[in-house]
């Protein structure tokens, strides 16, 4: 069956109080009345209406109608889940559509003492987190604050702020999504409320390239430690770490840390980009250093290169 839109059909919207919701039905019952209206279409509009308002003007209806039809839009096409309002007594209106029919047939007054109520379970929740890549290599807590529709006591939709505390895991990647159970939206009836999925996202940082769970970052170097060697300390996510750069290196050449990637099983590995780095000639002394090398190093790389 298709979706109708109830706020759409009373010119309403989602937000509107009780008082509103009576006072444009009222309105659109006075505009479609055969005694004033010529409209061809006044007896169907007024039907439309009357069945708008038999909804909305519901409190329980409403709700359930709003708990079914989030994210709907009018005209496409729907199938509530079987028995979802058998809590209810039948609480039909003559006369009504199918969509209507099909939709509430059970859904009326609440159930008498002793039977069931309607129950209907919360919607779930997605939304994303970024967070530090040392948050991936440690684990941390972050408190997230969602902007969510909840029902107030009149039974407008209102948006509010809720702040959960997010346990990050060790080892998380971007993409991944963190199961917060019972943290979306809250069920009718007593039912259960819904999940919070949150999806994993990297903050930028401009040191690090994340492959999977394997970490790639560019480290300088002086001519003479890729020259002759040397052991060097390096900033990693994981904390300073003492490596030897192997004499002769050049600009590109890539050293492993196996294991110190992004924590696993396995976990990934670090690689360390060893980038050369020509001291500046600001100096008199520096300018003579470097016409000494020009004169005994007799080097061209242009040469090396094949040029």
């Amino acid at each position: 069956m298709e979706y109708k839109d109830y706020y759409k059909t009373l010119g309403i919207d989602k937000g509107a109080t009780a008082e509103d919701i009576k006072k444009a039905y009222r309105k659109l019952v006075r505009k479609y009345h055969p005694d004033v209206s010529h409209a061809p279409d006044a007896d169907h509009m007024t039907k439309e209406v009357n069945e708008a308002y038999g909804v909305l003007g519901d409190a329980d209806k409403r709700a359930a109608y709003d708990a079914l039809g989030r994210n709907r839009r009018a005209g496409e096409q729907f199938h509530p889940p079987p028995d979802w309002g058998s809590g209810f007594d039948n609480g039909g209106a003559a006369g009504s559509s199918d969509f209507f029919s099909d939709l509430f047939a059970h859904v009326g007054r609440r159930a008498r003492p002793g039977g069931q109520v309607f129950q209907m379970r919360g919607d779930d929740i997605h939304a994303a987190i970024a967070i530090d890549l040392t948050d991936a290599y440690h684990g941390s807590t972050r408190a997230v604050t969602l902007r969510v529709p909840q029902h107030d006591a009149q039974g407008r939709v209102v948006t509010r702020e809720r702040t959960v505390n997010v346990n990050i895991p060790k080892g998380v990647l971007p993409g991944q999504q963190l199961r917060l159970a019972g943290q979306g939206h809250p069920g009718s009836g007593g039912a259960a409320a819904g999940d919070l999925f949150l999806e994993i996202q990297f903050h930028p940082d401009p040191r690090y390239r994340v492959e999977g769970r394997h970490v790639y970052t560019s480290v300088p170097v002086a001519p003479w430690e890729a020259a002759l060697g040397a052991t060097i300390h390096v900033p990693t996510p994981s904390g300073q770490v003492e490596v030897s750069v192997p004499a002769g290196s050049q600009t590109g050449r890539k050293l492993r840390l196996k294991g110190r990637g992004v924590p696993g099983n396995p976990a990934g590995d670090l690689y360390l980009i060893l980038e050369v780095v020509l001291p500046p000639a600001t100096s008199d002394r520096a300018r003579e250093l470097y016409r000494t090398m020009a004169r005994e190093m007799a080097f061209n790389p242009r040469a090396q290169a094949g040029a």
